[in-house]
């Protein structure tokens, strides 16, 4: 049963309220120190409602202490817990999404709330941490914080609660607490423009793929792959002649190429962690040996300072292409020939959307694009229903009918 005992300041106003549980007795048959917590009302709250939440209170904390909790809970600081959250996460998390992570906990999570008791964080410390983020701090190029200049967008701000709340997700799971005060039910969040899908339409892209004949195999190859396999970019990165099977003209995807600052690049599973098999056009099989023909001439001219390792886009002495560099080049190259900007990753989002209004079904889509989820793929459909809808009205003003009434005057019908 526990001890509740009101603390009160010099004017006999109540301020907060001392709560204890016995421990019991240690295996010499000494009394161990009772688990205690202190429990404050919130401003402005009546009597009655004040009792109805102590009492929770109180059942809350003598469950935990009956689980063993309470000592864990009265210790642990949210700075404390973090790195045994990081090195859970190194299992599940890619590296470079786990990297992002540690950075936002160590530069963000920790100064502003590392200090508190894992037990005392509640939603209103989440909620300044939203402020804080919204109204204080920019993230430069390279992490560093720039708290001088305007704060970061809305969909940033979300990223970067995303890790606090995973955080706390896991304590819950570990039992650490009982109650999730991240949760975005309780929180007011920033809101954040939907992302909108950029895609080439049918004409950008035949016009994009015409100007792409002017230039090297390596690039040709690498936007041809893009688009039909709709692989990301370092999946593209990371293939190998070896994944190619050119007589079926199939094609298996199963790494994928990263690169953390500081360190050389990496290789891990393509995301989700599974690998596919798509089918290639002949075309892009035959640029596929065109580019081998080169890197083989490539190697005999360099001798030991080729580095043959079996890629199939790779920077001049056969080492593996930086992963960042398909976004750089590609619009690049859509600026030289003078055509509409584009990111690189447009070309994975247009692949879906060709092969959807090609009438190709969904779940072939998802496997090709290697979605874990089919809610994934089917934000992609939309699209095709707004192509149906003008192509609709197009037709709609080509075969409207021209009527010509009595007084002499056209009309429509």
């Amino acid at each position: 049963m526990a001890n509740i005992t009101k603390r009160t300041n010099k004017a006999g106003e109540v301020i907060s309220y001392r709560i204890r549980v016995a421990a019991g007795y240690d295996v010499n048959g000494k009394k161990r120190k009772p688990h205690e917590r202190t429990w404050k009302p919130s401003p402005g709250m009546t009597p009655r409602q004040i009792e109805k939440e102590l009492n929770k209170v109180v059942v809350q904390f003598e469950d935990e202490c009956q689980r063993g909790l309470a000592s864990v809970q009265g210790s642990m600081r949210l700075a404390d817990f973090c790195p045994r959250y990081l090195e859970i996460q190194k299992s599940t998390l890619s590296p470079r999404v786990w990297h992002d992570y540690a950075r936002i906990v160590e530069r963000l999570i920790i100064p502003q709330l590392g200090h508190l008791r894992m037990a005392d964080i509640r939603p209103a410390h989440v909620q300044a941490f939203i402020s804080y983020l919204q109204g204080d701090v920019k993230q430069r190029r390279d992490g560093s914080l720039d708290t001088e200049n305007s704060a970061l967008s809305p969909s940033t701000v979300r990223r970067q609660l995303a890790v606090l709340q995973s955080i706390l997700r896991q304590a819950v799971k570990l039992g650490i607490i009982t109650d999730n005060p991240g949760d975005a039910k309780k929180l007011t969040l920033p809101k954040a423009a939907k992302p909108k899908i950029e895609i080439f339409t049918r004409q950008e892209a035949a016009e994009m793929l015409k100007c792409l004949e002017e230039e090297d195999i390596q690039f040709q190859t690498l936007v041809q792959l893009a688009i039909i396999t709709g692989a990301r970019a370092g999946e593209l990165v990371a293939l190998k002649f070896s994944d190619f099977d050119l007589e079926t003209q199939r094609l298996t995807i199963e790494r994928s190429a990263y690169k953390i600052s500081g360190q050389p690049i990496g290789i891990k599973p393509p995301k989700d962690y599974e690998a596919r098999t798509v089918t290639v056009n002949r075309h892009c099989i035959e640029l596929v040996k065109l580019l081998q023909m080169e890197k083989t001439k490539k190697a005999a001219l360099l001798g030991t300072a080729w580095h043959d390792e079996g890629w199939l886009f790779t920077k001049d002495d056969g080492t593996i292409m930086h992963p960042g560099t398909p976004t750089k080049q590609f619009p690049k190259f859509l600026d030289k020939h003078g055509l509409k900007p584009h990111r690189f990753h447009s070309l994975r989002h247009t692949s879906a959307t060709l092969l959807l209004y090609g009438g190709a079904d969904i779940k072939v889509v998802q496997n090709r694009l290697g979605h874990s989820e089919l809610n994934t793929t089917n934000k992609y459909l939309h699209l095709v229903e707004e192509a149906d809808v003008k192509a609709a009205e197009v037709l709609d003003s080509l075969l409207t009918i021209k009527k010509i009434d009595c007084t002499g005057e056209r009309k429509t019908s």
